[in-house]
C-alpha cells in the first residue's frame, strides 16, 4: 500500500494517506474522535482542522524510504506471536491481507511462528483490502465459520467499508483486525476511534491498551462473530502491541460461545405439533452450519415431514433433491415449523424459531452504538409466531421430544407418508424439469451464446463433481435452479447481501479457498461489469493455486443499465438509439482472457458459438481439478 499516491495528494505536498485524513477521512469518518476511552463523536473534525505537513519520518516510511532504528527492540517472545497462537487455537485457517505497516509486527509472526510457519492461519495476499473482506465473505457462506482480515488504519478500512456493509447485511461471521500506528501513521490526524468507521455495520469492536487485552479481544471478536445473530467483529491493535515483549503472559481461556435455543415446553409443543400433525410441513432457510443441516433432515425423516428448502437462494439449507423436499403429496398441510426463513415463508398455523436480527447495543468497545445504526436486511418487529431463538441450536432439544412421544404406529404411518411424498416430488421434479428444457430451447444455437446453454452445457460435467456455485446469478438469470441438483451446504451460495458490485470475483475467490484442501472445485458465472472493480483477485487465485472455474458472462455492457435506459428514453419519445452510451463496454471491447492471463491464469476466449462451449468446460475443469484456476471468455446473450 505504501507505494501508490493520489495527484492532489502529490500536489498539496501530503502522502495519499494523509490527504485522505484530510479530506475523506474528515468526511466519512466523522466517528472520529480524539478521545481514546471517550464515547465516538457523533460530529467529526473540525471543518477549520487544519493538517500540518508529515514530517520528515512520515513521509519516510509512507514512501518506503525508511531506514531499521539505531537501537533495535529484540523481543524474545513477541506480543504477535501469541496473537497468532490465539487465532490458531480458534481453528482460523485463513487471514487475508494487502500488506501495510500497521501490522508488520503480526504479519512477520503469522509467517514465521509455528511450526510449520504460516499455518492455521495462512497469508493469503490480497490486491486490495475489499477484495480481502469478499474472500472472507465467501469463504464463511461455505464453511459456516469465518476467516480473518488485516485492515491497514483508517484508509483500509474506508476501501473495505462497502465489503464489510455487504458482510453485515448477510450475517457474515469475520474477523477484522486494524492496524493502528501513532507513532508513523497520520500522526496529527490518527483516528482514535477507527472502528467508528464501520460501526454502524458490524456486529461489535475494541481497541485494546494491553497486549493481555488483545488477545481477549480476538478470542471475543471470535465468540461475537458467531454468535447469532452473526456479523463481522472489529478488533483495532496497535503496531507497538504487536511488538511487546509478552514475557510469561499465559494465553487466556477460551470460552465458546452461548447460544440462545427454545425452551423445553416450547419444545414439547412443537414435537407434539409435528408428531400428531396428518401432514407436517418443515421450511428451513439459512442455519449456521453443515451440522444444523444435517440435523434439519433428521427431524425431517423422522416426523415424514414435506420440506421446503433456501437451497436455491442461500447456503446452508436442506438439499434440494431430498426425497421429502419439495411441495409433498399434498399442500394442506395443517403444522408448518420455519426455521430460519423469510418471514413471507411462514404459516399462521405453526410456530417460526429464527435469531431476530440485532446489535450488541450495550458492549461496544467505544460506549455504545450511534442512533444511526443501518439496520440488517428483513429486520422487523417479530411476527406473531416468531421464537427469538437459534434454530440449529434447537432443533436437537425437538427432535428428542420427537423420539420420545413416538410410538410404533405412529412410525409406520410415517414411513407411508414419507413414500407418498417421495413419489409425489419425484413426478413433479421430472415435470419441471421438462417443462424448464423446453423453455430454455429458445435461442439454443444462437450466437452470443444463451445463458441456459451457459448453464446447461456445464451441468452433465460437472454433477458427478463436488462443486460449489460461488457466484450470484440473478444477473444470468439463475437457470441452475430448475438444471442443476443444490444438495451440499454450500451448492449455492447466494447473493452479495446488498447489491454492491465487484463481490463477485473476491467472494469466489474466498469460497476456492474453502475448496483447496476439500477436494472441491468452486464454480464463477462471473459478470463482466463486476470483475472490472476488483479483478485483483484473479492474481490471488493464481498466486494461491485456487480451484476456480471462471466463466465470464460477457454480454459487454451493464446490460441492466441499457434497460432502464431503453426505458427512460422510450416514456420520454427519444428513442433508443443512444442508450448504448455510458452503458456499455464496447470502443474497445475488454479481453478477460488475456486479463486473466496477465494475472497468470490459464484461459481461453472469447467463445460466441455455443458449439464450442463443451470443449472449452472439459478443458477448464480438467486444469480445476489439477488445482489450478481457469477463465472461459463467453460472449453471451444479454439476460
Amino acid at each position: 500500500m505504501g507505494n501508490s499516491s493520489d495527484n492532489s495528494a502529490t500536489k498539496s505536498g501530503l502522502s495519499r494517506r494523509e490527504f485522505i485524513g484530510t479530506t475523506a477521512g474528515a468526511g466519512a469518518a466523522t466517528f472520529l474522535g480524539k478521545g481514546g476511552d471517550a464515547v465516538a463523536q457523533s460530529s467529526g473534525v473540525p471543518a477549520t482542522a487544519v493538517v500540518p505537513a508529515p514530517t520528515s519520518a512520515q513521509l519516510d516510511r509512507d514512501t518506503g524510504d525508511a531506514r531499521p532504528p539505531t537501537n533495535i527492540r529484540a523481543a524474545q517472545r513477541p506480543g504477535s506471536d501469541l496473537m497468532v497462537q490465539v487465532l490458531k487455537d480458534l481453528d482460523i485457517e485463513y487471514i487475508a491481507a494487502n500488506p501495510a505497516s500497521s501490522f508488520e509486527g503480526l504479519q512477520e509472526s503469522i509467517v514465521n511462528y509455528g511450526e510449520p510457519p504460516n499455518t492455521m492461519p495462512e497469508l493469503i495476499s490480497a490486491l486490495h483490502e475489499e477484495s480481502a473482506v469478499d474472500m472472507a465473505h465467501g469463504y464463511a457462506k461455505s464453511e459456516g465459520k469465518p476467516m480473518a482480515v488485516m485492515l491497514h488504519g483508517t484508509v483500509g478500512t474506508l476501501h473495505a467499508s462497502m465489503a464489510i456493509y455487504q458482510a453485515y447485511h448477510n450475517r457474515i461471521p469475520m474477523i477484522l483486525i486494524i492496524g493502528r500506528d501513532d507513532k508513523f501513521f497520520l500522526q496529527q490526524q490518527s483516528a482514535d476511534d477507527i472502528a467508528g468507521i464501520v460501526r454502524a455495520i458490524t456486529k461489535w469492536d475494541s481497541q485494546p491498551k494491553t497486549l493481555d487485552e488483545s488477545l481477549l479481544a480476538i478470542q471475543r471478536a471470535y465468540r461475537e462473530a458467531m454468535t447469532p445473530p452473526r456479523g463481522p467483529t472489529v478488533i483495532v491493535i496497535d503496531t507497538e502491541l504487536q511488538k511487546e515483549e509478552a514475557g510469561d503472559l499465559k494465553l487466556p481461556v477460551y470460552f465458546p460461545p452461548v447460544i440462545a435455543t427454545i425452551s423445553p415446553g416450547q419444545a414439547q409443543e412443537i414435537a407434539r405439533g409435528l408428531v400428531n400433525a396428518n401432514n407436517p410441513r418443515v421450511q428451513v432457510g439459512s442455519l449456521r452450519t453443515p451440522a444444523g443441516i444435517a440435523a434439519a433432515v433428521e427431524l425431517a425423516e423422522l416426523v415424514g415431514a414435506s420440506v421446503r428448502t433456501a437451497a436455491t437462494r442461500r447456503p446452508m439449507s436442506f438439499p434440494q433433491r431430498h426425497p421429502q423436499c419439495g411441495e409433498g403429496a399434498t399442500s394442506d398441510y395443517d403444522f408448518i415449523l420455519g426455521l430460519e426463513t423469510d418471514g413471507a415463508q411462514i404459516s399462521i398455523n405453526g410456530p417460526h424459531i429464527r435469531s431476530i436480527p440485532d446489535r450488541d447495543r450495550t458492549h461496544i468497545g467505544f460506549g455504545g452504538v450511534r442512533d444511526s445504526v443501518v439496520p440488517p436486511r428483513g429486520k422487523g418487529p417479530p411476527g406473531a409466531n416468531d421464537i427469538v431463538a437459534d434454530a440449529e441450536a434447537s432443533i436437537p432439544i425437538i427432535t428428542a421430544e420427537v423420539n420420545r412421544l413416538l410410538t410404533n404406529a405412529k412410525r409406520n404411518g410415517i414411513a407411508d407418508r414419507i413414500r407418498q411424498h417421495g413419489s409425489a416430488n419425484h413426478t413433479a421434479r421430472i415435470e419441471d424439469l421438462a417443462k424448464a428444457l423446453e423453455s430454455k430451447r429458445k435461442g439454443w444455437d444462437g450466437s452470443p451464446i444463451s445463458l441456459a446453454r451457459l448453464y446447461a452445457d456445464l451441468w452433465p460435467l460437472i454433477m458427478n463433481e463436488d462443486w460449489c456455485l460461488a457466484s450470484p446469478t440473478v444477473f444470468s438469470s439463475r437457470h441452475h435452479v430448475q438444471l442443476w441438483d443444490h444438495n451440499k451446504p454450500y451448492s449455492y451460495l447466494g447473493m452479495h447481501g446488498a447489491g454492491g458490485i465487484g463481490y463477485c470475483i473476491g467472494a469466489s475467490t474466498g469460497a476456492a479457498l474453502a475448496a483447496r484442501e476439500r477436494n472441491r472445485i468452486v464454480i464463477n458465472i462471473q459478470c463482466d461489469g463486476d470483475i472490472n472493480y476488483a479483478p485483483g483477485s484473479l492474481w490471488t487465485a493464481a498466486h494461491h493455486r485456487l480451484p476456480m472455474l471462471t466463466i465470464m458472462h460477457n454480454n459487454r455492457a451493464w446490460h441492466q443499465e441499457v434497460m432502464y435506459l431503453h426505458y427512460m428514453a422510450g416514456v420520454r419519445g427519444r428513442g433508443t438509439d443512444r442508450s448504448h452510451i455510458g452503458t456499455t463496454l464496447r470502443d474497445p471491447f475488454i479481453d478477460y482472457a488475456k486479463m486473466a492471463e496477465s494475472y497468470g491464469i490459464e484461459s481461453e476466449g472469447p467463445i460466441s458459438e455455443p458449439t464450442k462451449l463443451v470443449a472449452a468446460y472439459e478443458r477448464g475443469i480438467a486444469v480445476v481439478k489439477a488445482g489450478r484456476p481457469y477463465l472461459i471468455d463467453v460472449l453471451t446473450q444479454p439476460r
